[in-house]
């Protein structure tokens, strides 16, 4: 079975001593890197460096990276033979991003739209870009927080955040920060609030409400 690898940003560097210490993406523990862990790379590491590794358990127990690497920092052939090649993939992820979230917002955009020329409502036209911005900093507010081992946003503030429609901010953080994009049970809950609204404008544009009524339909019969 091949090794999993692990990505995560080096938050502490005793460059005197050769160590330091990694707070892996998916905000688990900090994980410590020793510099002799290091493989192909032609400079020292800085705080702040993205770092891609393998776990071990040393004889006290402790979770330690091992064949690890720089992010975007190979061998010094390599980066003299593909000077370009990071800012290639670079661009690649942002127009990546821009796509997805222009396509992720199609829905919720039109419906916002057609809901406030119809009916006069334009909270929703208000409320996405309000929640989305207020999401993104508390996205990145928590990844500080991890950095510097303070104590964490509670995770259901960040989906009270989503709910209310700051979903569509929390996935350009996730993409951008790199922040709660690994964890799993996270990403459930996640995508069943942007499905959940993605569905209810596709119901209000194409279905004439007809999910919606059946919902409460239910509901008051419960």
């Amino acid at each position: 079975m091949k090794p999993t690898l692990h990505k995560g940003q080096l938050i502490r560097w005793n460059d005197n001593r050769g160590f330091g210490f990694i707070q892996p993406d998916d905000g688990s523990q900090e994980v410590f890197l020793h510099i002799t862990a290091l493989k192909d790379v032609n400079r020292r590491p800085q705080v702040g460096d993205f770092v891609c590794y393998q776990l071990t358990a040393s004889k006290d127990g402790k979770v330690r990276a091992f064949n690890a690497s720089i992010e975007e920092v190979k061998s010094k052939s390599l980066s003299s033979a593909v000077p370009n090649k990071s800012i290639s993939r670079t661009v690649d992820k942002s127009l990546s991003l821009v796509l997805n979230t222009l396509l992720l917002s199609l829905l919720p955009g039109l419906g916002s739209i057609h809901l406030a020329l119809t009916t006069g409502n334009p909270i929703p036209l208000i409320l996405y870009p309000v929640m989305s911005f207020i999401t993104f900093g508390l996205y990145a507010d928590d990844k500080s927080r991890a950095q510097e081992g303070r104590w964490r946003r509670q995770e259901n503030t960040l989906h009270l955040c989503e709910f209310m429609g700051g979903w569509l901010g929390a996935f350009v953080a996730q993409q951008k920060l790199h922040h709660k994009s690994s964890k799993v049970s996270y990403q459930v809950v996640f995508w069943v609030i942007a499905i959940l609204h993605i569905v209810f404008w596709l119901d209000w544009l194409f279905f004439g409400k007809a999910l919606i009524n059946l919902f409460f339909s239910i509901a008051s019969r419960g």
